[in-house]
């Protein structure tokens, strides 16, 4: 890459491939993605398109109507990030009730604009755990307890 315009339009191609993202997308993965290229998110840490490629795979077996929705786009040098939203339903549980996480993708480029870094962000415990019916109500216990905790560490500590 050399110049921000080059990552600004790199970004904006992945963001469209995101959006755009299905089944018979996945065998052109080589086209956006650094043949070594390094996917982490909260439950993958992978190398390689063939890697990526079962990721997202995996995803379109496993859930209905999974799609993205980038919702900002900012590039610096030769990275990005953008930020999305992916919406999707529960094959097993909760079946015809739409879900949505929030998240963040870093992503970094070679020079000729393909992706050599792909980190997620994104919460597990609010955007999954919560919602799941045995783990959601201890998560979301938990998240107010350690809410209080975090409000007890940080108020004030002069007398009134």
């Amino acid at each position: 890459m050399t110049c921000l315009a080059d990552t600004q339009a790199a970004a904006a191609r992945l963001a469209q491939l995101y959006e755009q993202l299905t089944p018979d997308h996945l065998d052109h993965l080589a086209d956006y993605y650094a043949a070594d290229a390094r996917f982490k998110d909260p439950f993958n840490d992978v190398r390689g398109v063939p890697a990526i490629r079962a990721i997202f795979a995996h995803m379109f077996a496993s859930l209905d109507q999974p799609r993205f929705v980038v919702t900002q786009q900012l590039a610096q040098g030769t990275q990005a990030f953008l930020a999305w939203e992916f919406h999707f339903r529960l094959r097993r549980w909760q079946a015809g009730v739409d879900q949505c996480i929030h998240g963040a993708t870093l992503v970094h480029f070679d020079a000729t604009g393909r992706v050599t870094l792909h980190r997620d962000y994104w919460d597990t415990s609010e955007e999954l755990y919560q919602k799941l019916p045995v783990l959601g109500p201890l998560m979301r216990w938990l998240r107010r307890a350690g809410s209080a905790t975090h409000d007890a560490c940080h108020a004030d500590p002069s007398p009134p």
